[in-house]
């Protein structure tokens, strides 16, 4: 695929056969796994460079952006959101994002297999297809399902948005670890310019009733260690859309594991119905603080909740005291709710959104990374 200099503009998928899962077709036949994503366990970084990409750059912050392409994408499962993947972030040489693993377990397809969701062996963090997903990484859900999902009868079809037209394989739940059949990936087009790139998917399906235009633009800000991300969500269906959307912000400063050092702090009193557990980190006020570095399966989550009901509680830094570096992100919309979730290679604060859009409606919404350094602490 040839790409422009300033503006990359094509329809990403339509001469691209269309996959049912990862085992991808090759003159119809079945197309042998990649041998770079079955490094030996002694390669502990993953061969991101092995996929299509773009770099934006605005002076101070370099970012490397993942193509979406149905063969030989970056992300080519069912959960995520395919526009917008950041592999890495660098600002004053850190980086802020890069892959959590070193291998995909493309065999991790059901729940009760080895690295279902992640795993671990000897050359390090192993995640699952529909797992394998890096920076601030977004996915949409409806009730916990997908557009659509539950109203769609066996062999009908349903959307995940940012990813889709589905077909329901048989009457099982919805369960995101699934790959499910892509009947359509709508129409793709990407424009890219020195520091920043939009993304535009415009999909329909008559026969569910569901179609809409996203919209997903990443701009590194002019003159100042700023990313925003900009959406726009248009209802161009026939009915009403309610969706979920959150950001899985996995943040893998420097390859460092969490630990001492690492605190995130938010503008209200903290509260947890179900806390992290307290060997590894605690919340403290307003900060959630690691106590112990994560190694071997050492895991930390949490349901955060203590926010109010306005976008000024979108408001939170991630920072590491010991490295000398952090980020600041602001939205503006409203909580719906905040997970946290951290093992030895990442930390992720995932807060949702909540949206009703009716047909011929849209909604818009905007994230803000701020990147910062300060003296590191001995």
């Amino acid at each position: 695929m040839k790409y422009l200099r300033n503006v990359i503009s094509t329809t990403l998928f339509a001469a691209l056969s269309l996959t049912t899962g990862y085992a991808l077709q090759q003159n119809g036949k079945e197309a042998p796994k990649s041998t770079a994503l079955s490094a030996p366990v002694a390669a502990k970084v993953f061969p991101s460079q092995n996929f299509p990409s773009t770099m934006i750059s605005n002076g101070l912050i370099q970012a490397k952006i993942f193509l979406p392409y149905v063969d030989k994408g970056f992300y080519r499962a069912t959960r995520f959101d395919w526009s917008g993947i950041v592999g890495s972030l660098i600002y004053k040489g850190h980086d802020f994002y890069e892959p959590w693993f070193y291998r995909i377990d493309y065999d991790a397809t059901e729940r009760g297999k080895p690295n279902y969701d992640f795993g671990y062996d000897d050359g390090g963090v192993v995640s699952a297809p529909f797992t394998a997903m890096a920076g601030p990484g977004e996915e949409f859900n409806t009730n916990r399902g997908a557009l659509g999902f539950n109203e769609a009868k066996v062999g009908g079809t349903f959307i995940k948005i940012g990813v889709g037209v589905e077909r329901k394989a048989d009457d099982k739940p919805f369960d995101h670890s699934r790959t499910y059949e892509v009947v359509d990936h709508g129409k793709w087009t990407v424009k890219k310019t020195k520091n920043s790139i939009t993304f535009t998917q415009v999909l329909s399906d008559p026969s569910s009733g569901y179609g809409y235009v996203y919209t997903k633009k990443l701009t590194l800000v002019p003159g100042q260690p700023v990313m925003t991300i900009e959406h726009t969500l248009k209802n161009t269906g026939t009915k009403a859309i309610d969706t979920t959307v959150y950001n899985h912000n996995m943040f893998t400063l420097d390859n460092t594991p969490p630990g001492p050092g690492l605190v995130v702090k938010f503008p209200f009193e903290i509260k947890a119905a179900r806390p992290p557990d307290p060997n590894f980190a605690v919340i403290d006020g307003r900060e959630i603080r690691y106590i112990k570095t994560l190694t071997g399966t050492d895991r930390v989550t949490s349901s955060i909740t203590g926010f109010g009901p306005t976008a000024a509680d979108y408001d939170w830094t991630e920072e590491n005291d010991k490295i000398g570096a952090g980020v600041h992100i602001q939205g503006d919309q409203p909580f719906t709710s905040i997970a946290l979730w951290s093992i030895r290679t990442v930390m992720a604060i995932e807060p949702y959104n909540t949206f009703h859009i009716e047909p011929g409606a849209d909604v818009k919404w905007t994230l803000k990374y701020t990147y910062f350094t300060m003296p590191p602490e001995a």
